[in-house]
């Protein structure tokens, strides 16, 4: 297959900035404004800068489908604004062979002025696509993105689920050969995620290539055909065994029995509840090791930003694979949580399931009552399933055995073959053989 896309010693550099402080005294002030009158009105000064991407080089065939991931902060959408041309390069260069669409973020190509019609037109042409090709699949977008009562409302009067219906629907619809699609997915609700992923698994088959953001590591898995992981601002992984990199992502740097969540890398929430994360058999002490049927204990110390009534708080347990086995939360079958006022701690309590052996992480949330996110970390913390006794199996676990070991018993009831009575059996030979004494013909 030709390579469609070709990054060549990516290295993107941005400026800090802080906002200059004037108020130390009057004699300060003037002082300052006689030294340099012009850096005085400014409000903001440069405080060194930062690469955000530094010497990313890559390719990627006509038809792939490539699963960007890494932390927040790690580079992944500067990436691709550089591979999209909204911004260029520090050191470097990008070639693209094809007509590319975008979905970066909610807001981006669409005029806020104009309607969702006169957008959808507009963004067409922007991809070169003539009015009658626009024309043709216009109905089709309109169905996809479930707007029509507000299809002639200026876009600046939607939510950021409408928008991002809108915009996806161009996106994929319009037909462009390379297809960049960010996190904006995770505003809308999870029966239109899913639509949007099966559209995609659909344009994928079509032979157009796909470079795919997502924190969703089951959307990774099941979509993508190889995957990159960017760590401060390079590549620290890329292979066509996504499971691999996968792996590499979810898997902390420390695997331990507690774990400090105030500055986690994998938060992906402005805020900050979560604290502290510790676990334990409740049977045997401090451990991030069980085995299946254990009584697993997990203590959250937590810090809210403000009272809360009734809040949300749940675990996640995913496999390196990115699947997602089951969850526990004080609103998927436990108990509720009255009230939280301040700095808590938090437990919850549960027999571990019979997993087949093996790591897995644990993605935690803290929601308020109506469920909005306060705070969500993927791969907080892991746990890892030892080898018993539950199962004796002849073959290693392997992906084909799924995550769960299920005992099952078998029998076999061994069918008798009955034997025909030898008079029976002569009397079918008497009457298939012609009598020797016959004249025939």
């Amino acid at each position: 297959m030709s390579v469609v896309i070709q990054a060549s010693r990516l290295s993107k550099e941005y400026h800090r900035w802080q906002l200059q402080q004037n108020g130390d005294g009057l004699r300060h002030v003037m002082d300052r404004f006689v030294r340099s009158p012009w850096r005085f009105f400014r409000r903001r000064e440069c405080d060194g800068t930062f690469w955000a991407l530094k010497d990313i080089s890559f390719e990627v065939e006509q038809g792939q489908v490539l699963g960007l991931i890494g932390r927040n902060g790690a580079g992944k959408s500067t990436l691709l604004k550089i591979l999209s041309g909204i911004t260029t390069p520090t050191v470097g260069h990008a070639t693209i062979r094809g007509r590319v669409g975008s979905l970066l973020e909610v807001g981006t190509g669409f005029h806020p002025e104009l309607t969702g019609r006169e957008n959808v037109y507009l963004n067409g042409a922007i991809l070169g696509m003539s009015k009658a090709d626009i024309r043709r699949k216009f109905d089709e977008i309109v169905a996809f993105s479930e707007i029509e009562r507000f299809l002639d409302t200026p876009v600046k009067h939607y939510s950021s689920g409408m928008y991002v219906r809108l915009a996806f629907a161009v996106a994929a619809h319009l037909e462009p050969e390379i297809l960049f699609v960010d996190e904006v997915l995770a505003v809308g609700d999870t029966a239109f995620q899913k639509k949007c992923l099966g559209k995609m698994s659909g344009v994928a088959q079509q032979g157009r290539t796909i470079i795919f953001v997502s924190h969703n590591m089951n959307a990774v898995s099941a979509l993508c055909q190889s995957a990159m992981l960017l760590e401060n601002g390079g590549i620290s992984a890329h292979s066509d065994n996504v499971q691999d990199v996968l792996r590499r992502y979810l898997s902390p740097a420390i695997s331990v029995h507690t774990v400090d969540l105030s500055r986690h890398p994998n938060r992906t929430s402005p805020t900050s509840v979560f604290e502290e994360i510790s676990m334990s058999d409740e049977d045997h002490g401090a451990t991030n090791c069980f085995i299946p049927g254990a009584n697993v204990l997990i203590v959250f110390k937590v810090r809210p930003p403000s009272p809360l009534v009734a809040p949300r708080i749940s675990i996640g347990i995913t496999s390196y694979r990115g699947e997602r086995i089951f969850a526990i939360g004080t609103h998927i079958g436990g108990d509720t949580i009255p009230f939280v006022g301040g700095p808590s701690t938090i437990r919850a309590r549960f027999e571990l399931p019979p997993l087949v052996p093996g790591e897995y992480t644990l993605d935690i949330g803290f929601y308020d009552r109506t469920g909005s996110p306060l705070d969500v970390i993927y791969g907080g913390a892991s746990l890892e399933v030892l080898k018993d006794d539950y199962l004796s199996m002849v073959d290693e676990h392997g992906p084909h055995t799924g995550q769960l070991m299920v005992r099952s018993k078998w029998t076999c009831d061994e069918q008798r073959h009955v034997q025909p009575s030898r008079f029976a059996s002569d009397a079918a030979v008497d009457a298939d053989t012609p009598d020797k004494g016959a004249t025939i013909g």
